[in-house]
């Protein structure tokens, strides 16, 4: 029955692209330098958040790619909470998105640069440059058209997964159950730290809303996309966590570098250079999901008159949102150059950029359980999901002032800003499924 659902004339996307996205976007920098971060703050125990978060996934992974399947438009979730809570919460929750992703992007590309640098040599002066480098190559990829942009996701992903199963299968003989013991060193308490940190980890659900439109058949590639990509991320990240803390004992939350020294145990020799290529590909590949989810982003909220309306060019699909694209470029050069000139480290960028999206998250989920039907398989695992979002909310702690910052920026805007240009917001698009195919 689905296979009748016409395609989206204007889409791009295939199944296997969108399916890469969706992997970039989730199985980001959080491979190269999170376990060791989770590690320093709960010990092994640090393996119970990654249980819980890879278990919270899986629902709020279903809620936006029905959303998504149902009403494809570049605002993503700013869409939906506009058709379930009205103009002010889409402003909201889009610019909160919007703005979590330069200081996300600049921690995700200082993350990739810091293992160039481990392999290459020139410390800060390498690291900067990486991370500029990677920006330029993500912009004009994206300022290309998201055709080549799947193109090169689908490669990103591929070689990505390959050379991390590869680094697993090869350590775990150097694997010791001692080193998972004492399993919580710090307490149990820990583990809701931990487990804040690893929240940029699992964000990326949210980010493929913005690009639904783009899929040749969102109504029926969503959802498969979304089934695949948290059964490879889900398996990969607890894997790697469990082997990086099993092979490396103590020193794993120590390391500048794990998944460097994890191959190194595996290879044997040094496989710095070996890890630099993996943390590159896994930076481009999260840098080119969120660049273009921004991007679309930018240009639906311009459209809708929750931004400035020259922004506006490129939100329909098949567009490409090259000035909102420039927007986003800029705002992650500033976010670097702060980072870099104050040396606050990436650990605050991080939850900045969390806290922020797991707003978006309570919004997006909220507005599923209006949206979606009831009694649906999406509309429960909606509701299952507010439960856990709830809680990482409660974890985010003073990370959430950000998130409240930008929101008063938002209504701002929305009563000074918008009187320069009254705009009535266009339909979404709705693509409802047959009955027999509905969540």
């Amino acid at each position: 029955m689905a296979d009748t659902i016409p395609e989206n004339p204007a889409g791009r996307l295939t199944l296997a692209q969108g399916t890469a996205m969706y992997v970039g976007a989730v199985l980001g920098t959080g491979v190269i330098a999170l376990p060791a971060l989770a590690a320093r703050v709960a010990g092994p125990a640090s393996l119970l958040a990654w249980l819980a978060l890879v278990v919270l996934s899986a629902p709020l992974a279903a809620v936006f790619a029905a959303l998504g399947a149902r009403h494809p438009d570049a605002g993503g979730v700013s869409t939906y909470a506009r058709l379930a809570f009205g103009e002010r919460a889409a402003a909201v929750v889009g610019w909160c998105f919007f703005f979590a992703v330069p200081p996300g992007m600049s921690a995700a590309a200082l993350f990739g640069g810091a293992y160039v640098s481990a392999a290459l040599g020139g410390g800060t002066t390498t690291t900067v440059i990486t991370a500029v480098t990677m920006t330029v190559v993500v912009t004009v990829a994206n300022a290309v058209g998201v055709q080549l942009t799947g193109r090169l996701q689908f490669a990103f992903a591929g070689l990505l997964v390959g050379l991390l199963l590869v680094s697993i299968a090869l350590s775990l003989p150097h694997a010791r159950l001692h080193n998972l013991t004492p399993f919580a060193p710090h307490g149990w308490t820990a583990i809701g730290p931990a487990a804040a940190l690893l929240v940029w980890s699992f964000a990326g659900w949210e980010a493929i809303t913005h690009l639904a439109a783009e899929f040749r058949r969102p109504h029926r590639d969503l959802p498969r996309a979304t089934a695949v990509a948290v059964v490879t991320v889900g398996a990969l990240y607890v894997s790697l966590a469990f082997a990086i803390i099993s092979v490396l004992g103590a020193s794993a939350g120590r390391s500048e570098a794990p998944l460097g020294e994890l191959m190194a145990r595996g290879l044997g020799g040094n496989a710095r250079v070996l890890a630099a290529i993996v943390a590159t590909l896994v930076t481009l590949a999260t840098m080119n999901v969120y660049c273009a989810a921004a991007a679309k982003l930018g240009s639906a909220l311009s459209r809708d008159g929750a931004f400035p309306r020259g922004l506006s060019r490129g939100s329909m699909a098949g567009e490409v949102p090259r000035r909102s694209l420039v927007v986003v470029a800029a705002l992650y050069f500033l976010a670097l150059f702060i980072v870099i000139g104050t040396g606050v480290g990436t650990r605050p960028l991080v939850l900045l950029a969390t806290g922020q999206f797991t707003t978006v998250y309570a919004v997006g989920v909220a507005a599923a359980i209006r949206l979606l039907p009831r009694g649906g398989k999406a509309h429960v695992a909606a509701l299952v999901s507010l439960v856990g979002v709830v809680a990482l909310l409660v974890m985010a702690g003073i990370y959430l002032v950000w998130p409240l910052l930008v929101t008063g920026a938002a209504l701002l805007y929305l009563r000074v800003g918008r009187r320069r240009h009254e705009v009535a917001p266009p339909p979404v698009p709705a693509l409802e499924a047959p009955e027999s195919s509905s969540p």
